[in-house]
């Protein structure tokens, strides 16, 4: 059982999410538990503080280094073993590989949760072993990070998903493509057709299309991404196909 725990200054954003959808039904089934761990528990004084100012000056409070070093001691009583993690600009991005990676990790995942102008630099010194960074920006807190770290991790648990191939086919899993158009009923509606060949019963047919579906997403979407993708003799047959229908025959 993978099981995450997620330190917070705000638990009831990690419980709230965690407990619905797929993540609630992995939870109730067994293949997960997510605890949300408040670090205010940890701060010392009347008023629980968690924050401080920086040293050296500027704007915004700094959240400090004891309750976070506090609540990972409590934790670590337990004699488990633990991968510590800290949402970051400045970390390794996270990536569908990152996520298969952790989603097969033995140790529990720790998620520190950052907030105000930022941590005491101490705690990525002394606990953390990995910053992860969903991407170029900045969000106010490191809950909604942890929880996509969370979600994409366990959704790639064997069983989570009803269908095992709905995460074997997602966008980034089908060998580095995006994910291929999906439709359902009815087939039209306000005027637009579902693709014949998905009506057609001819597997072979409807593999191929999706195929080259994805492969013109990618092509289309994140060209950045073909370079990297495991392609065979028959996609670079559908990639010419794609590049004489979109215009590009010389490319």
């Amino acid at each position: 059982m993978l099981v995450c725990e997620v330190l917070t200054l705000f638990p009831g954003i990690i419980d709230a999410y965690a407990s619905e959808s797929i993540l609630g039904k992995a939870q109730a089934s067994g293949f997960v538990r997510v605890h949300s761990i408040n670090i205010r528990d940890f701060a010392e004084g009347k008023h629980r503080v968690t924050d401080d100012q920086p040293y050296g000056g500027g704007g915004g409070m700094v959240m400090k280094a004891a309750p976070i070093f506090e609540a990972v001691d409590r934790l670590r009583l337990d004699g488990e073993e633990r991968r510590i993690l800290f949402p970051s600009p400045q970390g390794r991005r996270f990536d569908q590989a990152f996520a298969e990676e952790l989603s097969l990790e033995s140790r529990r995942l720790t998620i520190v949760c950052g907030r105000y102008e930022g941590v005491d630099e101490r705690v990525m010194a002394g606990l953390v072993d990995d910053e992860v960074s969903l991407g170029d920006y900045v969000l106010t807190g490191g809950e909604l990070a942890a929880l996509a770290i969370i979600d994409a991790c366990v959704r790639l648990i064997p069983g989570v998903l009803g269908d095992a191939r709905s995460s074997s086919v997602d966008s980034f899993s089908w060998d580095g493509l995006l994910d291929y158009p999906h439709y359902t009923r009815p087939p039209v509606y306000r005027g637009m057709r579902v693709p014949e060949v998905l009506l057609s019963g001819n597997h072979e047919e409807v593999r191929r299309w999706r195929r080259k579906e994805a492969l013109r997403r990618t092509l289309v979407r994140r060209p950045d991404l073909i370079d990297r993708a495991v392609l065979d003799v028959e996609d670079q047959t559908l990639i010419t196909e794609i590049k004489k229908e979109e215009g590009h025959e010389q490319d």
